[in-house]
């Protein structure tokens, strides 16, 4: 399958599963909405700071993102690597500004910004963005 192709299934969705590096050594896998940028190669993800895939991205900056196809047998594998924002600290910051653009990409417009602003500084929210360097997976059998 042409790299093209596998672009087109990584934009085309919204849905897929990040796998992170656990301090053993073991994956760690988290289904996770996601937004994908062809412009930059980028992946953004927003997540809470408690969460495994953070302290594991924060020990290992090296992550993959699988998508599958709704037929299960095409897939993508986006490889890179992930970068965290600081955690919301205030409803105007550059990473509140920033969980805005990936809710409006993935949801639209919000019924109430300012509640959802004080919402991601509560939730000690971030933004994972996986830098994609490489990709891989298959088409259909």
């Amino acid at each position: 399958m042409p790299t093209e192709a596998f672009e087109e299934l990584l934009a085309g969705s919204t849905r897929g599963v990040l796998t992170t590096i656990k301090s053993n050594g073991r994956p760690q896998l988290s289904n996770v909405l996601y937004t994908y940028d062809r412009q930059t190669r980028l992946v953004r993800v927003s997540t809470t700071a408690g969460r495994a895939k953070t302290a594991n991205l924060r020990r290992d900056p090296r992550a993959g993102l699988y998508v599958t196809s709704t037929d299960f047998w095409t897939y993508v594998v986006a490889e890179g690597t992930a970068e965290l924002t600081p955690v919301a600290a205030d409803p105007h910051d550059a990473t509140v500004a920033e969980l805005v653009e990936v809710y409006r990409a993935l949801s639209g417009e919000h019924s109430d910004w300012d509640d959802y602003r004080r919402a991601m500084v509560r939730d000690r929210r971030l933004v994972i963005r996986l830098r994609v360097d490489r990709l891989i997976g298959a088409g259909g059998s």
